[in-house]
């Protein structure tokens, strides 16, 4: 008795599903495209998380050093390295270190593509 081997579903990350997923106002979302869609969106819903996606994206060259986003906020060091860790993991965030130092830079490829989706346009 022979058993057929099926492939193993798709999995995307979430950075792929923002990328792939026609815009909201063009059709729903499916449930599994919503799931995979929403740890970006998780991601940025946080007020500090977005404010450093913005102050890294308007920084000069699109890049920030760490040592600079610490002095942007009243809070520790510790904790911007966790937000900036979240938007990482997340895959908004590009991170080099140099030296001592990590720089952040946003990727704004995944950015363009959240917008497209909620925004339907592209």
């Amino acid at each position: 008795m022979s058993k057929s081997v099926g492939r193993p579903p798709l999995t995307l990350t979430p950075v792929e599903t923002a990328a792939c997923c026609s815009p909201l106002l063009r059709e729903p979302l499916s449930a599994e495209r919503a799931e995979g869609v929403a740890p970006l969106l998780k991601a940025l819903a946080d007020p500090v998380r977005l404010r450093l996606v913005s102050i890294v994206a308007a920084s000069e060259g699109g890049e920030a050093c760490v040592c600079d986003l610490n002095d942007a906020f009243d809070l520790s060091q510790p904790t911007i390295s966790h937000h900036l860790k979240v938007l990482h993991d997340a895959g908004l965030l590009d991170r080099a270190k140099r030296g001592v130092w990590v720089y952040y830079a946003v990727r704004r490829e995944v950015l363009a593509d959240l917008a497209s989706l909620i925004g339907g346009e592209g």
